[in-house]
């Protein structure tokens, strides 16, 4: 019989493989975006770093960079030359001993190559080209998706309508066609599904068709318990539709490649759409935090797709197929979600340095040395805090603290 330590750890395993995978691939794309912007702009670089903690492995490319990775794949960044503080923005005493310097070991037109001493704009082009090749991965995986695959959707077709529900009380009726909702064009059940679950206690208009003409209605989603396709409870918006899939239902939807790129940057920007309509919700108080998911959850969610895919592949060419398209599909919404967290004006985030060089745009001089080392402290703490919370979450959903009492009882 197999003990419960040696099945957690396979389990383990299922999990920590994908993840890694995901993880080093959205990482890297985001470094390399701040990399090529600063090999374009002639930025003399010291380290890329994939990963943190001791090297297990480094090497020099004939440019004078050390490519390093490091054991702890979790993250990773790219140190400029003359980089000395943490936030990355000297001020202006740091500026002027570090451009002394310089100056007399390599000569004045060495300090041009130097990040700090570059234009505010190539600076500010640097430092964004790490989300915003977030988002272009992203959007060149949804292409390419839409493009081989299609897209298969299924009609939001209203089957039945429970008792008591929200959507009984706003006039719905079994046989309806949802055509808008919140003012969008619906197209597919799911696309209805994704208004409706972000916006719980929120009147809600929408248009049926019904009988050949087209009737408008109301309806307030209420918070329930959602179950997803991997078998995950979450609480979200439902209305109380019914939909039973019948034979001929899943269509699929075609792509030529200039449709495919507009379809590919579309959905990019309706998932940070939905970011933003979530967080705006949750920072008024509309919105529960439980959706809020760290590192683990990570993890969870692409275990989680590894064994469903391995479950419904009847063979390794199928597997190996179902694997790719889902792993591609989760790495370009978490791009996306990486990305976007970047881009928030938080000292030490890319945001943050973004937020110090509009700073510095105005005034005419960097931040203050001080106010920098506070900002990176506040920002460090309420990153830190943010990973906590969300890890916390993790615990709960997963209910580790459950499993290791089993474990050792």
């Amino acid at each position: 019989m197999e003990s419960p330590l040696i099945g957690f750890l396979q389990s383990a395993l299922i999990y920590i493989i994908p993840f890694l995978i995901v993880l080093g691939v959205v990482v890297t794309v985001h470094e390399l975006g701040h990399f090529l912007a600063a090999k374009w702009l002639g930025t003399k670089i010291d380290q890329f770093s994939i990963g943190f903690g001791k090297a297990i492995a480094a090497w020099r490319d004939r440019d004078g960079v050390q490519w390093r990775i490091g054991w702890l794949p979790l993250g990773g960044y790219v140190r400029f030359a003359g980089d000395d503080n943490a936030a990355s923005v000297p001020d202006q005493d740091d500026l002027a001993a570090l451009r002394r310097d310089l100056a007399a070991r390599e000569g004045e037109a060495a300090l041009s190559r130097y990040f700090h001493f570059k234009p505010l704009w190539q600076r500010a082009v640097i430092t964004a080209a790490g989300p915003i090749a977030n988002f272009l991965l992203a959007a060149a995986i949804f292409s390419a998706l839409l493009l081989t695959l299609g897209e298969p959707y299924t009609p939001a077709r209203v089957d039945g309508v429970k008792p008591g529900s929200p959507a009984e009380r706003g006039g719905f009726q079994a046989g309806d066609i949802v055509v808008r909702a919140d003012g969008k064009a619906i197209d597919s059940f799911t696309s209805l599904q994704a208004i409706v679950f972000l916006r719980s206690g929120t009147p809600i208009d929408f248009v049926v068709e019904r009988g050949g003409r087209q009737v408008a209605l109301t309806a307030t989603p209420q918070r329930g318990v959602i179950v997803d396709r991997l078998g995950n409870e979450q609480r979200l918006g439902v209305l109380g539709l019914e939909y039973q899939q019948r034979p001929g239902d899943v269509q699929v939807r075609r792509y030529g490649p200039i449709a495919a790129v507009a379809g590919g940057v579309e959905r990019t920007w309706e998932v940070i759409g939905t970011t933003v309509h979530y967080l705006g919700r949750l920072i008024v108080g509309r919105e529960t935090a439980d959706q809020l998911s760290g590192p683990l959850g990570m993890a969870q969610l692409s275990g989680d797709i590894a064994k469903k895919t391995a479950e419904v592949s009847p063979d390794l060419r199928t597997l190996a197929l179902n694997g790719l398209v889902t792993m591609l599909e989760l790495v370009a919404n978490i791009s996306v979600g990486i990305g976007f967290l970047n881009l928030l004006p938080i000292p030490v985030l890319d945001g943050g340095h973004l937020l110090f060089y509009g700073y510095e745009a105005v005034a005419r001089r960097p931040l203050a040395a001080k106010v920098q080392a506070a900002g990176y402290r506040v920002g460090l703490a309420l990153v830190l805090g943010l990973m906590l919370f969300a890890t916390w979450n993790d615990l709960q959903r997963l209910r580790v603290f459950n499993l290791f009492g089993g474990l050792f009882s």
